[in-house]
């Protein structure tokens, strides 16, 4: 969603580090770009103005005009601010209250209130084991309830049994009833919606408020609407009294201003962000993090967290032991490859890593984009068992007939092949014996580069890290340099933390196997 905001701010704040010195003039033409580009990402022009104001009023001090660096200076400056326009810190559903804890969902109609309300449910069923009850107040829009159960089904949620001809009101009340008596921790309330706000929908929603006393009202906004999203939360703010907001659809490529106006219009949080279809892409909000993309800067805290919930941990035990005798088969190039796509694709994952974001074009460009891996995987899916454990038997006849079943040709099956060869070559050399093994000493480099104790030089079980941890680990790499827009320090000519600068066999500049990337001219 942010990726024009991404290049632009990126593009007018490399300008600014690269150079020795900066006049009030030089700060004053970056800002003015920096203006212009929020205005393009339809930012809210006060918000702008406001926020244009304070980073000049920092930027043009002494402070500034004598540090060492003062084109960092100046965009740590626009990076703290940025963090103050989203919110300061990260505010998640507060529970704190007497069980059964009301949630009422309000937003108008396909701005994604009953997926939202279902993605919810499931996280604090699965991560907080809160046990939830659903109920639909929608007795307007067709098969609404029936759509929350359904929804309530597949996550496997209690819902309200629906009675026809119950007003809202009542609705409200028998579902707060029914949690009660159920021993339920929240009630999801999820309200009707308009295609527009209306005087009976505005009634209706504070009727519903003062039969079930909710603890939190949450907006569901679509956040590719733009500022029109800004003035629907003034308006529910006004007559509801909301205490936070749900964006939805911020994977779509909408600008982004709306996520960017909302915490400073309307002074409430945005608790949660909807980033795709299914039940478990759904995020905390948190705004460091966001600005850390928009910056460039990376976001290996979300990086990590996505890592310990898509891995599984026994996959990943068994993988490493395969790795250890130095055995690596297609099936193993396969686990790879969809791990990669539950944690984003590559695309996801290059926009999370520090001073990367940069290179998602060069990569799309070279032909290394998600395609590419779908495309691997359908290869590897029309072999048979025994020709994923030893591709040694793919001949002429089996080629062919792998072609055929993926929609591929030949050349294609050869790429994937020498891939998984050069793959293999450097698995081998990973599990090999002598100093622990190259993989050891690879990771304890990369935990030492970051300041954490791996023990026997490994690197340590990120998963049972607290993410009060990581942030710190965050704030770590920054200090070192890892988050900077360019490049992590200590790769030299290609190689990783802990290896000395080495390149890795296969990786050719680029990721295992994959073709090197055209370098900046």
């Amino acid at each position: 969603m942010f990726e024009n905001l991404q290049d632009r701010l990126g593009f007018i704040l490399n300008g600014l580090t690269g150079r020795g010195a900066l006049s009030e003039a030089d700060v004053s033409a970056a800002l003015r770009e920096v203006r212009r580009a929020l205005l393009e990402a339809d930012v809210a022009l006060d918000v702008v103005r406001s926020f244009t104001d304070r980073v000049r009023e920092k930027a043009v001090g002494a402070e500034i005009l004598k540090s060492i660096k003062p084109g960092q200076m100046v965009v740590k400056i626009v990076h703290d601010e940025l963090i103050e326009m989203l919110g300061g810190e990260g505010v998640g559903i507060d529970l704190n209250a007497p069980a059964p804890v009301v949630v009422m969902m309000v937003g108008l109609q396909g701005s994604g209130k009953t997926t939202t309300s279902a993605k919810i449910a499931h996280r604090l069923t699965s991560r907080d084991r809160k046990k939830v009850l659903m109920a639909s107040l929608d007795t307007r829009r067709p098969a609404a309830q029936e759509q929350l159960r359904q929804l309530g089904v597949q996550a496997g949620i209690d819902t309200l049994p629906v009675i026809a001809g119950q007003s809202p009101t009542d609705i409200a009340a028998r579902a707060v009833q029914a949690a009660k008596l159920g021993g339920h921790d929240v009630v999801i309330l999820d309200t009707a919606g308009r295609t527009h706000i209306d005087e009976p929908l505005m009634v209706e929603m504070a009727d519903i408020k003062k039969k079930s006393n909710p603890h939190e009202i949450l907006l569901v906004a679509d956040s590719l609407t733009g500022q029109d999203a800004v003035n629907l939360a003034r308006n529910f703010d006004d007559r509801v009294g909301i205490t936070g907001l749900v964006l939805t659809r911020m994977d779509g490529d909408g600008r982004g201003g709306a996520a960017l106006s909302m915490r400073a219009v309307t002074g409430k949080p945005i608790k949660l962000i909807g980033v795709g279809e299914k039940m478990g892409e759904l995020e905390e909000f948190h705004p460091r993090r966001i600005a850390d993309r928009i910056l460039g800067m990376g976001d290996i805290v979300s990086l990590v967290e996505k890592a310990a919930e898509n891995i599984d941990a026994e996959k990943a035990a068994a993988m490493a032991a395969k790795m250890a005798k130095g055995k690596f088969d297609l099936n193993d190039l396969a686990d790879q490859l969809g791990q990669m796509q539950k944690m984003g694709g590559m695309g996801g994952i290059m926009g999370m890593m520090p001073g990367m974001s940069g290179m998602k074009d060069k990569m799309a460009a070279a032909g290394l984009d998600d395609r590419l891996f779908k495309r691997q995987i359908a290869i590897i899916s029309s072999m048979t068992k025994a020709e994923r454990a030893n591709p040694d038997l793919l001949k002429h006849s089996r080629k062919k007939r792998i072609a055929a079943g993926s929609g591929t040709d030949a050349s294609d099956i050869n790429k994937l092949l020498k891939m998984h060869r050069q793959m293999a070559d450097m698995m081998k050399m990973m599990g090999g014996k002598g100093k622990g093994g190259m993989m050891k000493q690879m990771m304890g480099g990369l935990a030492g580069k970051m300041g954490l104790g791996g023990g026997m030089g490994g690197m340590p079980d990120l998963s049972n890290i607290d993410p009060k941890q990581l942030e710190a680990l965050q704030k770590q790499a920054e200090a070192a340099g890892l988050g900077r827009p360019g490049g992590l320090p200590g790769l030299g000519s290609g190689g990783l933390p802990g290896l000395g600068g080495a390149k890795l066999p296969g990786l050719g500049g680029g990721f295992p196997g994959l073709p090197g990337l055209p370098k900046k001219k």
